[in-house]
């Protein structure tokens, strides 16, 4: 099976990105902050699991903007309830792409329990209007502004190769600062 390369999707991505929220989570995170670090991201501390969760809340408090979670396999399995959640509460703004590598990076690359779960099928099942699995870079750049400006949820399986091993700046995503840049930017709209 063919499969991405992280941060080629992301710096397609973030020729994309304007005024969205952006939700990193763990080592996709990382990757985000080195290719786009910008005010309107968003990095919470211990978020393995939680980033459909996060990304609901800000979707639900900020309607007027999409919502872009950045999530891992590994971390997705970790909370697949988020995943029907947002599947009931069915936020327009909110685009979820989960990169799967079969890995916990963050923990050394270790394998997920179930490498073949169809998590494209898990969000049907959860009641997500759009879903997709993508494995090809040029399928994604040629989707990804559909998917951008479609009404969610949304909800792709990225397949990518499994990305850096080791050490991630995870102190510089979580430092005090950027949490007051988001604030500051999210309150220049209102």
């Amino acid at each position: 099976m063919s499969r991405m390369d992280r941060i080629e999707v992301l710096n397609i991505l973030k020729r994309h990105i304007t005024r969205e929220i952006v939700v990193g989570v763990y080592s996709t995170g990382a990757d985000w902050l080195e290719v786009n670090d910008r005010p309107l991201n968003y990095f919470s501390v211990g978020a393995m699991g939680l980033g459909s969760s996060h990304g609901l809340g800000l979707a639900i408090a900020r309607p007027e903007r999409k919502v872009v979670i950045l999530d891992g396999d590994g971390s997705l399995l970790m909370n697949l309830s988020g995943l029907v959640t947002v599947g009931k509460m069915a936020p327009k703004n909110y685009l979820h792409f989960v990169f799967k590598n079969a890995t916990y990076e963050a923990n050394g690359g270790h394998p997920i329990v179930n490498q073949d779960v169809d998590f494209e099928g898990v969000a049907r099942a959860a009641h997500f209007p759009h879903t997709a699995t993508v494995s090809d870079i040029a399928e994604f750049e040629k989707r990804l502004p559909d998917w951008l400006k479609q009404d969610g949820p949304t909800f792709v399986c990225l397949e990518i190769a499994q990305g850096k091993i080791g050490p991630r700046p995870y102190d510089e995503m979580y430092k005090q600062s950027r949490r007051i840049a988001l604030r500051e930017a999210l309150n220049a709209d209102a």
